[in-house]
């Protein structure tokens, strides 16, 4: 019992039954409150763990790889926006000019290195530069340096 309904009942102006009364409706409703914030929490804590379970089996649907030959250095910019959109791009640098061709790489380098990705040669003057989410696995060893030593020392 509070106190005021105490100070009441002893003046005589409430009878004890009545406060025995509104204390237990007051007490039922806090707990159907609590009741109901339970089950609130729980059920939205059910629905985020099943959101967190659920695992897209298509995760790419459309996954594309870009054959791109630059005739000059400006070209690098759409190169570089194939890779911020994704896209793995094979570079054929075999007909540009050497100067032209190392400047290009080095712009493609600076873009795979700011996009987490990777470059590799897989041929002469041949590149392979992809985005963060596709992983280079293995070497191309330059078997067309190796074959042409291979010839002059047969000479």
């Amino acid at each position: 019992m509070g106190v005021m309904n105490k100070f009441m009942n002893f003046l005589g102006l409430q009878e004890e039954e009545e406060i025995v009364e509104r204390e237990r409706m007051a007490a039922q409703e806090e707990n159907e409150a609590e009741h109901q914030e339970a089950e609130t929490s729980s059920l939205d804590k059910r629905r985020n763990q099943r959101g967190n379970n659920v695992v897209s089996i298509h995760s790419q649907k459309n996954v594309k790889v870009v054959l791109y030959e630059p005739r000059s250095y400006d070209e690098a910019q759409e190169i570089a926006d194939h890779l911020r959109s994704h896209r793995t791009v094979v570079v054929n640098l075999q007909r540009i000019r050497q100067d032209q061709a190392l400047r290009v790489i080095d712009f493609l380098s600076g873009t795979v290195y700011a996009l987490g990705g990777g470059i590799s040669k897989i041929g002469g003057n041949i590149f392979l530069c992809t985005p963060d989410t596709v992983e280079i696995q293995g070497s191309i060893t330059e078997i067309l340096a190796d074959s042409e030593q291979d010839y002059n020392r047969m000479r």
